[in-house]
Formats: structure tokens, sequence, C-alpha cells
């Protein structure tokens, strides 16, 4: 795991950045999921090790509110356009005209954005686990605020799974939890992602066979005007990222 790289997004955010490979060959950006890092997605699953050995270079990313990255609390600083527009700052920082986009939940959901804003720049994706709806819309708020603020058992049972994901990972903050899920809904979008504005770049969407949101992932993938889905056999939301099928899949996918 390397050294991160902290550059400044937005209102002077700061997020840490991390590079693998050779610096003149082509780049590949990996951005994760929610409540995860590049350590947990990237890293330990194998995915930074593979792309470098088949010739990338790899950027990655810890999202706002993620890993090593700046924690702000409102949740202004947690909207899908804000989100979307960290990446592409990523990408000038690092002076990339164009790069391969590998995106797991949440980044896959950011992904979407990231695709149809900056079109060519990014020719070709992997969107794994993507939600057919907005991150985080099962969340009960008021029962996560209770919690925070007065230890309050938690009864929903989502909102328990989302906090039991949340404090796996020692340095994670549920007010960010709190603050990304409100982000979300504050946005006026109807439909999110919306299929009838899917990017039109050749896109694979990888679903766990086991995940609950695998029949939304397929009809996105069947939406979009160049898209393929792989079901990734006997894994969930949670482990799909360790899957080897799934690493195999999207690297051959890459390769185009």
């Amino acid at each position: 795991m390397p050294n991160p790289q902290l550059i400044e997004v937005g209102e002077g955010v700061s997020l840490a950045t991390y590079t693998w490979g050779d610096p003149e060959a082509p780049v590949v950006l990996l951005v994760h999921g929610f409540a995860s890092s590049t350590r947990d997605n990237w890293v330990l699953t194998g995915w930074a090790r593979m792309l470098e050995q088949e010739g990338y270079r790899v950027l990655s990313v810890d999202q706002r509110g993620h890993g090593a990255s700046e924690k702000p609390h409102q949740s202004d600083d947690y909207t899908m356009r804000t989100l979307a527009s960290d990446i592409e700052q990523v990408l000038d920082t690092y002076l990339v005209d164009d790069a391969l986009y590998v995106g797991y939940s949440l980044g896959a959901r950011v992904g979407w954005d990231v695709l149809r804003d900056l079109g060519d720049r990014i020719p070709r994706a992997v969107l794994g686990g993507i939600p057919d709806g907005r991150p985080l819309e099962r969340l009960d708020v008021a029962e996560v605020r209770g919690y925070i603020d007065h230890g309050t058992p938690v009864t929903d049972p989502a909102t328990k799974d989302y906090i039991a994901l949340t404090e796996r990972v020692a340095d994670n903050d549920l007010e960010v939890m709190l603050a990304l899920a409100l982000g979300m809904r504050g946005e006026s979008r109807t439909i999110d992602p919306d299929p009838a504005t899917a990017p039109g770049q050749p896109i694979l969407f990888a679903t766990g066979s086991d995940d609950a949101i695998i029949e939304g992932s397929r009809r996105l993938a069947e939406a979009s005007p160049n898209g393929t889905f792989f079901e990734i056999p006997g894994r969930h939301h949670f482990n799909a990222p360790g899957s080897k099928a799934f690493r195999l899949a999207a690297l051959e996918y890459l390769r185009g």
C-alpha cells in the first residue's frame, strides 16, 4: 500500500490518492464503495496488483468521507454531483487525458455520472454492484441520529446493516454515513440513476448472484446502449470485490 498523495478538491476538501505502475502506461481509475476505501476494495482483494502486472498505471482515490480522505459532516458535501466532480478533479490533477474506470457500489453509482459527464475521457468502464436507486436510500435517518446521539438501539434491519458495515472499519464515521444519505436525498432527480440517460460507452455491469440488487443492476445493463452484464457467481454485495471470477472478467473487458 503506497503512501497517499493528498490533493484538494471543491471547497478545499483533501482527498487521498494512490498510484501504481508506469506513469506512461494506460490508466485504470479505481473508485471504491460506501464505508470502504482503496485499501479494502482494491488492494486487499488483489485488483491493484493484477492491473499493475497487466501493464496499466493504476490510479485510485479514497472518496471524501472515507479512508485517509477528509471527512466533512455537512450533507451538502455529499451530493452525487459533488462526488462525480471529485473524480474529474482527480483526473485533472494527475493530468490524465483518458482513463478506464472501475467502480464498485457507491463508486459504480458515481461512475455512472462520471461516464455521462466526461464522455470520451472514459472510453470503457466496469460498474460492479451498482444500485438502481439512491445509495443508502433505505437508511432510517431518525434511528441513526438516535443511535449516534443517545445510543438508542436500532430496530430497522437495513439500518442495522449499514451501521455494522460502517463500524467494521475503525476510522469510519457514522456522521459521514448520515451526511451521505441526506446529501443523496437532497437532490431533485426522481429516477436515480435514470436508464433513459444511460452512458453510451461500453460498460460491463457486474453484480453478485446472491446480491439483492442484481435484477436492478441487470436492468441498467439492458438499458445501456453498450452494456454487458456479468453475474458474479456465489457472491453477495459485500464480498463480490474479492471474487477472482469478477477480476478476470473485468480484466478481459478492459482489454477490449
